[in-house]
């Protein structure tokens, strides 16, 4: 390092956020980027660890220390060269990814951790402003072709792969644009469409091909398919929402996060959304039953709409504001966290579950809610029970569900190839990640379950080098 001792000189400074009465005005992306000697300087504070446990952190094993060192010599070119050869779309998880290499930084035992999030992507911005990101097609094609079924972080990342490898790829998609959950889950002030668009297009230079608006298994026949190419890849997540079985449920105003979600996102680029199917926040009282990452994106999409309140429901005990004994590092750390969309306004309740569903005229107007305790069982896990007396009922225009996601979708492709599911319902597969079927790769969130967008991505290379291992015993 050019200066081991930089992290004792050069205190944390995260990016800025635009000004909140601002924001919530309009759609464009909240975060804000260091000036550039500001940004090397905070590459500086990457130590000379003996063991730098950030690549432990990161499920793509980025050479974090490595570009760290470019950055802050002000190689950017170098920097990105670095960092291209670990992760595909750094862009991507610059914007989104939580960042598990930082929790993992040994600077984060009794410091501020390396804000390598941040510096990941400052290099790749730079790297698009300076030229260095060319399309860079192979030069040779080895004949075999190969189907990606959806285009979210796996799908893309396998396909890109392969393509590099000199495979003929097409990918398909089943929605109207390319990039899964990347597009229509991930609201623009985290995340705006035209970066997507930008890796499209060099993807497309490179000689990736794409259909959208093709479910496969039902606009494609699976069997077609099979005979069509030598290799398929399913990358096609775990869209099956969890829903809130309790009474109440049908009226009207009661939606899944992804369905409003992926509506806004679509407003947001143009679509005409018909008044009669519009899902809006403005002028309602919004609860959100679920308080993660897209729990909090419904927070921050309801404000931009105008809502007259909105309150977040956790079913969960309110994490510590402080690593516990057995939540130590390098693990990710179980602690109180507010979201930049948790900031611009709203309440966010803990240890609360839902009882009912109210409302009058087929639509919903209140929520039953209780408090709830957690106990540990004989078993080590965790019971949760009702505080008596706790019962009461808030006013609920709207109700956004984002309690997760349970399994993979079964129809069509899936059940028509006859593949083998896990016990929680997504797609098993051997430690090559083929299926039960000959040929039949998986990746992502289809084979892992709900999960973070850089494991995506893993999976996704990964996914790719065993198909092209297939390909070429073959």
């Amino acid at each position: 390092m050019t200066d081991p001792q930089g992290f004792l000189k050069v205190g944390r400074v995260d990016n800025i956020y635009r000004p909140t009465d601002i924001r919530v005005m309009d759609y464009d992306e909240v975060e804000l980027q260091l000036p550039v000697n500001e940004r090397e300087l905070q590459a500086s504070r990457c130590m000379d660890c003996g063991t730098p446990f950030c690549h432990w952190g990161c499920p793509v094993s980025n050479l974090i220390p490595e570009w760290q060192d470019k950055l802050h010599k002000s190689d950017w070119k170098s920097a990105y060269e670095l960092l291209q050869k670990t992760i595909n779309f750094p862009e991507f998880t610059g914007r989104v990814c939580p960042a598990p290499c930082e929790a993992s930084c040994v600077l984060a035992i009794n410091a501020d951790s390396v804000t390598i999030r941040a510096n990941e992507l400052a290099i790749i911005e730079h790297a698009f402003e300076a030229g260095y990101v060319q399309p860079n097609p192979p030069l040779v094609r080895t004949g075999k072709k190969v189907a990606v079924i959806g285009s979210g972080p796996a799908g893309l990342a396998c396909a890109d792969n392969l393509n590099k490898l000199g495979h003929t790829v097409m990918v398909y998609e089943a929605a109207d644009a390319l990039g899964g959950y990347l597009r229509y889950g991930i609201p623009d002030f985290k995340l705006k469409k035209s970066v997507i668009d930008r890796r499209v297009g060099i993807l497309e230079l490179e000689g990736l091909e794409f259909k959208t608006g093709v479910e496969a298994g039902v606009d494609i026949a699976s069997d077609e398919l099979i005979k069509k190419y030598d290799a398929i890849c399913i990358a096609i997540g775990t869209r099956i929402p969890r829903d809130l079985q309790v009474e109440g449920r049908e009226l009207k105003g009661v939606h899944f996060a992804v369905d409003y979600l992926t509506q806004q996102n679509k407003d947001v680029a143009g679509h005409e959304i018909r008044a009669q199917e519009r899902i809006t926040a403005k002028d309602k009282h919004v609860v959100v039953i679920g308080g993660g990452d897209t729990g909090s994106d419904c927070v921050g999409t309801s404000n931009r709409q105008a809502a007259k309140s909105v309150t977040q429901l956790e079913i969960l005990l309110e994490p510590p504001q402080e690593r516990t004994a057995n939540n130590p590092w390098p693990l990710w750390p179980h602690t109180y966290t507010t979201s930049s969309s948790q900031k611009e306004g709203g309440e966010r309740h803990f240890s609360t579950t839902t009882k009912k569903i109210l409302g009058g005229n087929g639509r919903v107007n209140k929520l039953s809610i209780a408090d709830v305790t957690w106990e540990k069982s004989e078993k080590g896990g965790f019971e949760m029970s009702e505080v008596p007396d706790t019962e009461k009922e808030i006013d609920a225009d709207l109700v956004l569900l984002a309690m997760g996601f349970v399994h993979v979708m079964k129809d069509g492709l899936v059940n028509d190839l006859g593949i083998t599911l896990s016990s929680r319902g997504n797609i098993q597969c051997d430690e090559n990640y083929m299926t039960n079927v000959d040929g039949v790769f998986t990746a992502g969130d289809a084979k892992r379950g709900p999960s973070l967008i850089v494991w995506a991505f893993q999976e996704g290379r990964e996914s790719a080098g065993n198909i092209h291992k297939y390909l070429m015993d073959e």
